[in-house]
């Protein structure tokens, strides 16, 4: 069932809302991708999520863009397992499995992402350092490639290369139709967090590496206006599941607390200069501030301490028409002076950014381009603006030179020349795509940019 080539074409952007694009957008069942994929024209093909890739990378200029494949899922209590298609959604998930004593057993910033969109960036969360991403808790997965072919592959044997070609491989070897992975059980909807205050980058390290030991789940809130002695200063939560024995009050009559709707939607059109360095200022100010201390043994929703912008729903809009950019970095442990550096460089350009979280990153895993290795992964989300040019050229200098790479999934403007040594398997995920797609049927504006 090929898409037509009179069929009207839609504009498709990242969440960042920077590099659109049109495309034929086309909705199909599990048994018509293989169709697809192989009458896919000269454009090529790409399956797309929920769109919350911050670039270009669930996107085709000219080409197809497959929507979400139908929901559906399948646990399996003894093995605590579940088996579901692409286009599950992790709000179902967590909305539906948290009742069942389950929950994912790695979730990125947001629920508002599709198992298939996961596994081909790989994703990962607060607990990597303890739990690594999603790509070490997928049992096996089923695919179709660019011959039309539909595999089964899994993370061990003789197929073990196409598998960890496509965890992390941004849907270039193939569209994934179901997958089956491990689940986390728990006890309650509820986690135990705690809370502290710090005043720079080296207090907030400290304690970070700490809680390596100690914590499930870390991350950090860093305030990058403020500079000097202050430079790096933080709100650091750290969580853990928390037992129905520890819950009281609230918590206690509605123990398997499952996320709601938004509380806010942001409308469609938002005036420019939204978000500018006086207004960041002053959220940030506020948020520091209010923040306690010391605070430990909180009882929060998992909806609260994992997916707090999820309650405001289209929040990307704040940023106006021109849209943002998120810069992720990771770097390994020994070059943490390269965050200083990085920091000391946003603060200097002065660009705002009320969003930025710094987290512990443990070993990775096989993938060929996934994202995560041992050490620390900085994310900044900044408004577009002309110098953002100049400063991302400079932050991608200090990444190469200590060995680390940008996150592909919130990227949209990385050099290609820069990739080799970002990722130093490439070469190896180009060999084994060559064998899964040898005519480039799957491609998107990212691979073409990059040269993937």
């Amino acid at each position: 069932m090929p898409a037509p080539e009179s069929a009207p074409r839609t504009l498709l952007a990242g969440w960042g809302r920077t590099a659109p694009s049109a495309a034929t957008v086309v909705a199909a069942g599990p048994a018509d991708v293989a169709r697809l994929v192989t009458g896919a024209g000269e454009r090529g093909l790409i399956a797309r999520g929920l769109g919350r890739s911050y670039g270009d990378a669930a996107q085709s200029a000219g080409g197809t863009v497959l929507d979400p494949l139908p929901a559906s899922y399948v646990v399996d209590p003894a093995a605590g397992t579940l088996t579901a298609s692409a286009g599950t959604t992790f709000e179902a998930l967590v909305r539906d499995l948290l009742p069942q004593g389950w929950f994912v057993p790695v979730t990125p910033g947001t629920r508002q992402v599709t198992l298939g969109g996961a596994i081909a960036c790989d994703v990962h969360g607060k607990n990597h350092h303890r739990s690594g991403s999603l790509g070490h808790h997928v049992r096996s997965l089923t695919l179709v490639d660019g011959t039309g072919t539909t595999r089964v592959v899994g993370p061990d044997g003789d197929d073990a290369d196409l598998f960890w070609a496509t965890v992390g491989g941004m849907g270039l070897t193939g569209v994934v139709l179901e997958a089956t992975l491990d689940l986390l059980p728990v006890e309650t909807g509820w986690m135990s967090v705690d809370t502290s205050r710090l005043p720079d980058l080296d207090a907030v390290m400290a304690v970070m590496r700490e809680a390596d030991r100690t914590h499930t789940y870390s991350v950090a809130w860093i305030d990058t206006l403020a500079g000097g002695r202050r430079l790096g200063r933080s709100v650091l939560t750290t969580g853990e599941h928390a037992s129905r024995a520890a819950l009281a009050g609230t918590a206690a009559h509605d123990p398997q607390r499952v996320p709601g709707g938004p509380l806010l939607r942001v409308p469609p059109v938002v005036p420019p200069g939204l978000v500018t360095r006086a207004s960041v200022r002053a959220f940030n100010e506020v948020w520091f501030r209010k923040a306690p201390r010391q605070r430990t043994g909180e009882l929060q929703p998992v909806a609260t301490f994992f997916h707090p912008l999820d309650g405001v729903a289209d929040w990307n809009r704040l940023y106006g028409p021109r849209g943002f950019v998120q810069y992720q970095l990771v770097v390994p442990d020994a070059a943490h002076e390269t965050v200083r550096r990085v920091l000391e460089r946003v603060v200097r350009a002065g660009h705002p950014s009320f969003l930025s979280v710094l987290k512990r990153l443990g070993p990775g895993n096989p993938g060929m381009l996934s994202f995560p290795d041992a050490g620390w992964t900085l994310a900044l989300d900044l408004p577009v603006h002309p110098g953002l040019r100049t400063l991302f050229a400079a932050l991608d200098e200090e990444v190469v030179a200590a060995g680390g790479r940008v996150y592909l999934a919130k990227d949209a403007r990385v050099p290609a020349r820069l990739l080799p040594a970002m990722y130093p398997r490439l070469a190896e995920f180009r060999e084994v795509r060559e064998r899964l797609d040898p005519h480039h049927v799957l491609r998107s504006d990212l691979s073409r940019r990059l040269g993937l």
